[in-house]
């Protein structure tokens, strides 16, 4: 396994790669492979291809900056019934990089056309690193032969290197799984992804690739991760920055027995959409665990307020604020900065009804600091590495939950040195 491993992480990070990795599903008709187009210094692995020999229908969600990536321009456009591959690269963002970002797709395209028959609607791009500089054509064009003469079934060794590949600044692979049994007939899900700095909603620095052989119908399936993805991959934040190129895909090849979910609303389709949550959840987790430097994860938890969206604002505004991350850095049990936090979003709020708890502590109320609150206690609290922020505005019936983590001395660390 360190093999594996020496390629893709310094020795300060080796002690993060540990985490055990779940035992990843075949699906049924998917290939994938991974190769070294030389992108990085080393000889990591940098390019990867997911492929589907007798297609596959896909959904997707991605990034709502208004510079993204020509990766999603083209992919929107892509026949969402019947897709044949996914190619991803990193190192290199392919945004911003005018004609000859559009081109070099378009080239690698034309390869897929002559070598595996398949069209440009057929094919997906996914792009992730540095941005504004020319895309390496060359080279990711020039590891394709080998990248297709790999192509085999997945196999939990080679999740983990796909799960590797896709990694930029990231100090683990992100992976997640689950089995659902409709009637007699089982279905697999597998998803893997990517993300540890510029991480916030509406996507983030962040892929996530999910894959099913769930025989369901692509308008069931694109109900499902719109609507999932909100509390999911909507509902992390690292630094508060949206990025140019993410995305969540998920795919279906329709090899599994089941009978097709083409009702949203029947019992196969709850029982598969909550295990599609429940990947997606997980690794929206794993993403935020990752925070580049990150040592602690914290969730926050904001019910009472007006209205979901309301209550998300909050919560969002608690998460991606810096005085609040650098305390929960320093374990300092300033509620000050959660109220700060509150009072600064657009939702109305009453003094006096807001309720304030750190773990089980009930920090304010009635507009004050609550008589017994006991700051050595919650001090030890934060001491810890998973923390619960619970935020009652007692306005309403709103709530949302969001998840971030601290933000500290080698976040900057990072990203000041993440060209070099």
């Amino acid at each position: 396994m360190t093999t594996l491993f020496q390629n893709f992480f310094n020795k300060k990070q080796l002690n993060r790669v540990t985490k055990d990795f779940p035992e990843m599903p075949s699906i049924d008709g998917l290939e994938i492979s991974t190769v070294s187009a030389g992108l990085y210094n080393t000889n990591r692995d940098d390019v990867s291809l997911f492929y589907f020999p007798e297609g596959a229908i896909f959904s997707g969600v991605y990034t709502k900056s208004s510079t993204r990536s020509v990766c999603i321009d083209w992919n929107v456009k892509a026949n969402k019934k019947d897709v044949r591959a996914l190619l991803v690269n990193t190192r290199n963002a392919n945004a911003y990089t005018g004609k000859q970002g559009l081109n070099s797709i378009i080239e690698l395209s034309k390869f897929f056309l002559d070598k595996k028959k398949i069209s440009n609607k057929q094919i997906l791009f996914a792009s992730t690193g540095v941005i504004g500089q020319p895309f390496p054509l060359a080279k990711v064009k020039n590891a394709l032969p080998n990248l297709i003469e790999k192509l085999k079934r997945p196999i939990k060794l080679t999740w983990i290197k796909q799960a590797l590949s896709i990694m930029t600044t990231d100090t683990f692979g992100k992976m997640s799984c689950a089995v659902v049994q409709t009637n007699k007939d089982f279905i697999n899900i597998a998803g893997i992804a990517k993300g540890s700095g510029m991480i916030a909603p509406n996507m983030a620095t962040m892929f996530g690739f999910i894959f099913t052989d769930a025989n369901i119908s692509q308008e069931v399936l694109n109900k499902m991760l719109k609507r999932n993805t909100e509390n999911t991959f909507n509902a992390i934040t690292v630094d508060g920055d949206t990025s140019t190129n993410d995305m969540v895909l998920v795919f279906s090849t329709r090899k599994a027995k089941n009978r097709i979910i083409n009702d949203i609303n029947s019992k196969a389709a709850k029982d598969f959409e909550k295990a599609l949550y429940e990947v997606m959840l997980d690794l929206s987790k794993q993403v935020v665990l990752d925070g580049e430097g990150a040592k602690k994860f914290l969730t926050i938890n904001v019910t009472g307020a007006s209205n979901d969206k309301f209550a998300k604002e909050v919560a969002m505004s608690i998460a991606n604020s810096p005085l609040v991350k650098t305390a929960l850095a320093g374990s300092d049990p300033n509620w000050g900065r959660i109220l700060m936090a509150i009072g600064k979003t657009n939702e109305r709020v009453k003094q006096e009804k807001i309720e304030i708890k750190i773990g089980d502590s009930l920090i304010t109320k009635y507009g004050m600091q609550v008589p017994s609150y006991d700051e050595p206690k919650v001090k030890n609290y934060m001491l810890g590495d998973n923390i619960i922020f619970d935020v009652n505005l007692n306005l309403g019936k709103g709530k949302f939950t969001a998840y971030t983590c601290d933000f500290n001395a080698e976040y900057i660390s990072i990203n000041a040195d993440y060209r070099s």
